[in-house]
């Protein structure tokens, strides 16, 4: 049986005396997508969070590959943040820099890399993304919204992860860009497959890339599974999300 690649095991998180998360328990294995999807408020960018290692939970432990999160041993923390990758809802791109040197910046970090090979990489993760060689010179403020989620896409990819984090990877897009984006993802997924947990208020977005889907509510994991077998629980919140009318043509 494969190593699970994310494990979120007695998860409470609390800000001051607001509990955000309490006996949470999510389970990611790998070559999976999964769409995380809850109210407003529920957690589910505290939870994103937790998983980079930008924020600790108050209680519970985090496996990311099977090894925890907040090992003291700031090598091994290094070698695992690594393989993660994360698309930030508005890109995040660093205005000051061009768009080859968003996309080459993760590869200067790792200090062992020349500026050949760095090009190579660099024009390599543009041409994934359906960008040119040209638009590399470009800086953010000349960028469409969707070229900034693409280039900000390339950057994610630039370390080849094995996990890819990505929160609400369409917002803001009109619906024939948010389409277009979404069929580079599942292709790319598909390709390179690695594992993808993304947060979206977008039922288009799971359709399109074919993912399961986990629900968080009352301050839990509430249900995951497969789109069908999440419709089949009778919940407010799995109201609010899906129409069951609009959902049954589409499974």
């Amino acid at each position: 049986m494969s190593t699970p690649v994310i494990r979120m095991e007695g998860i409470c998180s609390q800000y001051r005396d607001v509990v955000i998360h309490k006996d949470l328990f999510f389970q990611v294995e790998a070559g999976q997508v999964i769409a995380l999807v809850g109210g407003s408020g529920s957690g589910k960018t505290t939870l994103l969070r937790e998983i980079l290692g930008l924020m600790r939970p108050t209680r519970g432990k985090v496996f990311l590959f099977g090894t925890d999160l907040h090992d003291p041993d700031p090598i091994r923390q290094r070698d695992l943040r690594r393989r993660l990758g994360m698309l930030f809802q508005q890109g995040a791109l660093f205005s000051a820099l061009s768009v080859y040197d968003n996309i080459a910046l993760p590869l200067r970090e790792l200090r062992f890399l020349d500026e050949d090979w760095i090009r190579e990489l660099v024009l390599l993760k543009l041409a994934m993304v359906e960008l040119d060689a040209r638009h590399a010179n470009l800086m953010p403020a000349e960028l469409s919204g969707g070229m900034i989620k693409r280039v900000a896409l390339a950057r994610a990819l630039a370390l080849e992860p094995e996990l890819l984090l990505l929160d609400e990877p369409t917002a803001g897009l009109d619906p024939v860009r948010s389409q277009n984006f979404v069929g580079l993802l599942r292709n790319l997924q598909a390709a390179l497959g690695f594992t993808v947990v993304l947060v979206t208020h977008d039922i288009e977005t799971i359709y399109g890339l074919g993912s399961d889907v986990a629900v968080l509510a009352e301050q839990r994991i509430l249900v995951q599974g497969s789109l069908a077998e999440v419709l089949q629980v009778d919940h407010p919140v799995i109201r609010q999300f899906f129409d069951p009318h609009r959902a049954a043509p589409r499974l």
